[in-house]
């Protein structure tokens, strides 16, 4: 039981981790652990452990999420200055990269591009490119940042999205890559659009 008592342990740490619970009283920490293993009473009944750890992880993502949105926020504003940027009255920002003349989608229509996502720090969360294979998709069945924005593009064209998170993935962010309240940044490559 030695062993497995020390694989236990490392997997129990290795989660709280992953969780990043930072500043843990390690002592109270085995305390409770050992009282539970022992069937010793305990400071608090199991439902209250649970309400307790309940609110402890739902403060620290509305802090989490009050972060990201001010980073969010902060980082628009100073990109709102910059030469070459349009801020749209949605809040979306855009930049020409490469710019064409000619058909530009609609809201009911399909478009095919490449891409790549990224976060305002510049950690990349999805990429066309590096998957070697653009992306068809409807554009009412994508965030409003990528609706609008795309509509404001010619075939041909490639643009640099900046995506406040109400126009992303708003309150809830997406998977394990993008956070609640992230502001985002795309560049986007308008190849075609389906059927015309």
């Amino acid at each position: 039981m030695d062993k497995i008592s020390y694989a236990l342990g490392m997997l129990i740490a290795q989660n709280l981790k992953e969780m990043k619970v930072e500043g843990l009283d390690t002592a109270r920490f085995t305390q409770a652990v050992a009282a539970v293993l022992g069937n010793e009473t305990t400071e608090m009944p199991l439902n209250q452990a649970q309400a307790t750890v309940q609110k402890f992880l739902q403060e620290r993502e509305e802090e989490a999420g009050r972060a990201a949105r001010a980073a969010g926020e902060a980082f628009l504003a100073e990109n709102a200055k910059k030469e070459g940027v349009t801020v749209l009255e949605s809040g979306l920002q855009y930049e020409v990269l490469t710019p064409a003349i000619g058909m530009k989608p609609t809201a009911a229509d399909s478009v095919r591009c490449h891409y790549e996502g990224r976060l305002i720090d510049g950690t990349v969360f999805d990429s066309s490119y590096r998957r070697g294979e653009p992306a068809t998709f409807p554009l009412r069945g994508v965030i409003k940042g990528w609706t609008e924005g795309l509509q404001h593009m010619a075939v041909g064209a490639k643009f640099r999205f900046f995506i406040p998170y109400h126009l992303a993935y708003g309150a809830q962010g997406a998977g394990g890559s993008i956070p609640p309240y992230a502001a985002l940044v795309f560049d986007v490559e308008l190849l075609s659009i389906e059927g015309k």
